[in-house]
């Protein structure tokens, strides 16, 4: 996971599900990516706190590495450089970390993510997360992609199909050996030159995963409940079981809750919120 002080309160809250739901707790490992400019001292300290018994480690992530490389985005949010991290943590983890289950910090899981972590990746995928086909994929490129036939037939005989990068299942040994981040990077850097796609660090990894990924149950990421990227409207579950709900959008429970306009579903990620701040009322 990423940690910083905007998203800290979400953090500990997914922190909290996980430790909640996992059947053996002393089994998880925490890496926290955070960016080389933050107060690691107190992002360390936070954690520390809250949790003081769990296993963790806070790597650095120089925001330079990736700034120079992003576009900006249909929400401001998006183009923070930490939000790219999730592209280098093969390079920023130790080669001794061989798998890992990404997560976003706006997220609670209500089952045991062992059971996630131990997702099969078949052949030779470096990655698995749940697809959503019925997405409409287009809409994630802009009419300059699709009308230059040199890129549109990227995903030609891929049967591409969109999924959500805030919940992944990564294989980085394979990452590495297939230099996945550099190409990543060489999407970004066509991102520059002529604008190809307009939202923040999902395109990216779309162009080179999409149609080239292990399956996951969609239960395992409910996403979209912080509605869109505009007015971040409330949303309804998606029909099926629920394993892992995910705040993506605009609006995030905290916020909504301290405002005392919550939509129906945040009411679920209520009980995790460790850092809830304590208002004090006249009367």
């Amino acid at each position: 996971m990423t940690l910083d002080v905007a998203y800290i309160r979400g953090s500990t809250a997914a922190v909290l599900s996980i430790l909640h739901h996992t059947s053996c707790p002393q089994n998880i490992f925490f890496h926290f990516v955070a960016s080389a400019s933050a107060d690691a001292s107190l992002l360390r300290a936070t954690i520390a706190a809250a949790f003081p018994y769990l296993n963790f480690q806070i790597y650095r992530f120089r925001d330079s590495a990736v700034a120079g490389l992003i576009s900006t985005s249909i929400r401001s949010a998006l183009d923070c450089p930490l939000n790219y991290a999730r592209s280098y943590l093969a390079d920023l983890l130790p080669p001794c970390v061989r798998r890992l289950v990404y997560l976003d910090s706006d997220l609670v899981l209500v089952d045991d993510i062992a059971k996630l972590a131990a997702t099969p990746l078949a052949g030779d995928k470096a990655l698995a997360a749940p697809e959503y086909c019925n997405a409409n994929f287009t809409s994630y490129f802009t009419p300059t992609f699709w009308s230059n036939p040199s890129l549109s037939l990227t995903f030609a005989n891929r049967n591409a199909c969109y999924f959500n990068t805030g919940v992944m299942v990564i294989d980085l040994d394979r990452w590495r050996t297939g230099g996945y981040t550099r190409k990543i990077e060489e999407w970004m850097e066509l991102q520059k030159r002529m604008r190809i796609y307009e939202l923040g660090s999902l395109p990216p990894f779309l162009l080179v995963f999409a149609g080239c990924i292990a399956p996951v149950d969609h239960r395992w990421n409910q996403h979209g409940l912080g509605g869109d990227n505009y007015r971040g409207l409330c949303r309804d579950l998606h029909p099926g079981p629920v394993s892992l709900l995910h705040w993506s959008g605009k609006g995030k429970p905290w916020a909504r809750l301290d405002a005392g306009r919550p939509c129906p579903l945040d009411a679920l990620w209520a009980p995790y919120d460790l850092l809830k701040p304590q208002f004090s009322f006249d009367s």
